[in-house]
């Protein structure tokens, strides 16, 4: 019994945790098209990747799990992309509305 109210205390106790990483010096020069470029392009590398995983699945020369993988990543950053886009085109929108 005891050590379950140790083993429990133990879980309860506070976490402590690291502190937030300082920005890069590469990432606080650059400016926002910038990083919105290198999402896009990180986006498009990891299409591009699952392409390949996928022709290399077909051909017996990948895993199922690494295609499924690849694929799955795709899929997340294509699914960013588009929720980055909404966003631009919501906030566009919200600009061509508001008075002058």
């Amino acid at each position: 019994m005891i050590e379950a109210l140790s083993l429990a205390g133990a879980l309860l106790a506070p976490v402590s945790r690291p502190a937030p990483a300082a920005p890069s010096s590469a990432l606080s020069g650059a400016s926002f098209s910038d990083a919105l470029a290198g999402v896009a392009n990180s986006a498009a590398d990891g299409l591009r990747t699952a392409e390949a995983t996928s022709i290399l699945g077909l051909q017996g020369k990948a895993s199922v799990q690494e295609v499924v993988e690849s694929v799955m990543n795709a899929q997340q950053s294509l699914q960013t992309a588009i929720a980055i886009r909404d966003k631009a085109v919501a906030a566009y929108q919200s600009l061509t509305q508001m008075a002058i």
